[in-house]
């Protein structure tokens, strides 16, 4: 029991310190323009630094609002614009809300753009998982309709008995066409997802570049 417990509170230890957005080192080193930066750069909001200061509260260290306020502020201004905006987009990332209205005016179209591709992307990958998940459980059901009729050829079987090892075929033959149905709107979907990232490929590569 002993262990049992030193081994969930070393668990919950470490949840929190997993959740911790800065470590001791990161706080005791007091850089809080080059944390600053870093937040803006990557387009985090201002409420990231409450954060922080909870991280950092353990160790006796109080963020420095201003240096931290100034330099998150020139992170800022590498991260809104519409490179950034359409990399964000693209990659599935959230926007906070951080730039001004005069940088949103490029990077949200951008940010857009770079979503549309991103939909386009995943919808091709889910796409073509549902065609490998398909077609391993149409084997799985060749090889136990296999299974089954080498069963049903097995002596000494009784006519119930190879009656319901039939009846038990005709069961997976049964879902084994159901799938197979399935497998194939599930090409038509990877063929529409294709030719749909083809369209948004022609679309955005002369604007966005070579992606």
């Amino acid at each position: 029991m002993r262990f049992l417990l030193l081994a969930a509170a070393a668990g919950a230890a470490l949840a929190v310190a997993s959740c911790a957005t800065m470590s001791k080192d990161q706080c005791l080193a007091g850089a809080w323009g080059e944390v600053g930066y870093r937040d803006g750069s990557e387009g985090q909001p201002m409420s990231l630094l409450a954060d922080h200061e909870k991280a950092c509260a353990e160790y006796g260290v109080a963020p420095d609002v201003a240096a931290y306020s100034s330099a998150r502020a020139d992170g800022l201004n590498g991260y809104c614009r519409w490179e950034r905006g359409f990399q964000e987009g693209r990659e599935g990332d959230t926007y906070h809300g951080v730039c001004t209205r005069a940088q949103e005016e490029e990077f949200l179209p951008a940010y857009r753009d770079g979503q549309m591709v991103y939909a386009a992307e995943q919808a091709l990958t889910n796409a073509r998982s549902s065609v490998e998940s398909l077609g391993a459980r149409l084997e799985e059901l060749d090889d136990k309709i296999t299974a089954k009729q080498a069963e049903a050829r097995a002596e000494g079987l009784t006519d119930e008995q190879r009656d319901a090892i039939r009846n038990r075929i005709q069961e997976i033959r049964r879902e084994r066409a159901d799938t197979e149905r399935d497998w194939r709107r599930a090409q038509n979907a990877v063929d529409d997802a294709e030719r749909d990232m083809r369209d948004v490929r022609r679309r955005f590569r002369g604007q966005y570049g070579g992606w």
